[in-house]
């Protein structure tokens, strides 16, 4: 970035604010707002809110209270950010395999027992079983573009079952514990009434391997491809017995097969080509195929994926495969979420406090990601990334709430 470029960040950032500011009940609670957002976007090593007060000059009790015990609206604020961010995904050039939407998890390690959450379980972020916190989050990457448009705790169930713990935690009676696909749907139904389409939704096994889940974007007509496990169960063609999805591309007509080799774009590094082929296969009760199984071999590694999709046989594989691996985009937007953002240095023991830092994470990083858009729209035409359009003066726009979106 150039000096003029980082001078303009400061007034950009205030405009981009400034008709959120709206969801906050007073002027007082308003400069917390803008005290808490500006310091997740500055070089602090931990975005606490005591560190992020010590650096404003704010006493660090103010900024606690302002998770915890000040009126705003931190469901309507999130509500306003993801109409922003579909504002400008409209206005952006088409792309070869569109808009996608991403449901993942992540998580963060944690000490104690007080964080809303908190227990030994499977932490992606360690690879490995751990005292932490899970969230669900739903991500879009449309090009060169990626955003994060919301995140959910994830509440186990042993938490959901000791419910003095959970109200010493402020977590409401109705908040209980869900399987992390059901969160998803809900992230990925909320997304949709505040205008966001996607052309494709994708998603790693640990959904891929949910009927339920499945059938619901079915009915849904969404449409998707996602990573399933060898043992996912389905029934190739018009057959009455279910296999693996091993077993369908053990049968001796299928291996026989050749597989199909596509080259797959990477933004870093050189393409990689996946040796590919196809099965349809029913699911459920259905009794014709509706979804096409695929398994898919780098052609260097040997790494071997199984995927399901319900896309219409007039889109080919190629395009198929390359929604699918869209999905590796959201690693990146974890690790700035993360790293410079701050999304897992939450320290308290409160719901309601661990809900506001996240939307207002999201919030921050909704500003990174239009502001990187416009950047790359100033590059010079031979410069990767050169030709998205300019969003707007600065940054776009807060869309007006719809009703009921309040």
């Amino acid at each position: 970035m150039t000096a003029e470029q980082i001078e303009v960040l400061g007034p950009a950032f205030t405009a981009f604010l400034q008709p959120l500011e709206r969801f906050f009940d007073s002027p007082k609670t308003v400069r917390h707002f803008r005290t808490y957002t500006r310091g997740l976007l500055s070089d602090l090593p931990r975005k606490t809110a005591e560190p992020l007060a010590l650096h404003a000059g704010t006493a660090p009790r103010c900024l606690q209270q302002f998770l915890k015990a000040c009126l705003w609206d931190h469901r309507g604020l999130t509500d306003a950010v993801q109409r922003t961010l579909q504002a400008t995904i409209a206005g952006l050039p088409a792309e070869p395999v569109g808009t996608v939407g991403i449901l993942d998890e992540t998580s963060a390690v944690k000490k104690g027992t007080k964080t809303p959450g908190v227990q030994r379980q499977y932490l992606g972020c360690v690879g490995k079983v751990e005292n932490g916190i899970v969230t669900v989050p739903l991500a879009v990457v449309h090009g060169l573009f990626k955003a994060l448009l919301d995140n959910e705790l994830f509440l186990p169930e042993a938490w959901d079952a000791d419910r003095p713990r959970c109200r010493e935690a402020d977590l409401p009676d109705e908040v209980r514990y869900r399987p992390k696909w059901q969160i998803g749907v809900d992230l990925y139904t909320r997304a949709q009434s505040n205008g966001w389409v996607f052309d494709w939704l994708t998603f790693d096994e640990g959904y891929g391997s949910k009927p339920g889940f499945l059938s619901q974007l079915d009915a849904a007509r969404q449409t998707y491809v996602g990573e399933v496990p060898t043992t996912f169960s389905c029934r190739p063609g018009r057959s009455r017995l279910a296999v693996s999805a091993a077993a369908v591309f053990s049968r001796p007509g299928v291996q026989r097969r050749a597989a199909k080799g596509f080259r797959m774009p990477q933004q870093t590094g050189p393409d990689a080509v996946w040796q590919a082929k196809a099965v349809d296969v029913c699911l459920g009760e259905d009794r014709r195929p509706r979804h096409r199984l695929i398994v898919a071999r780098h052609r260097v590694t040997g790494e071997r994926k199984y995927f399901i999709t319900n896309a219409p046989k007039r889109i080919g594989l190629r395009r198929v495969l390359r929604a699918a691996f869209v999905r590796w985009n959201v690693e990146h937007v974890f690790r700035v979420v993360k790293s410079e953002i701050g999304l897992t240095h939450f320290e308290g023991r409160s719901y309601v406090s661990l809900q506001r830092h996240l939307a207002l994470c999201l919030l921050a990083l909704a500003f990174v990601a239009l502001h990187t858009l416009r950047l790359r729209g100033e590059k010079s035409g031979d410069h990767f990334g050169a030709g998205v359009p300019v969003a707007g003066e600065c940054v776009p726009q807060i869309p007006a709430p719809t009703a009921g979106n309040r």
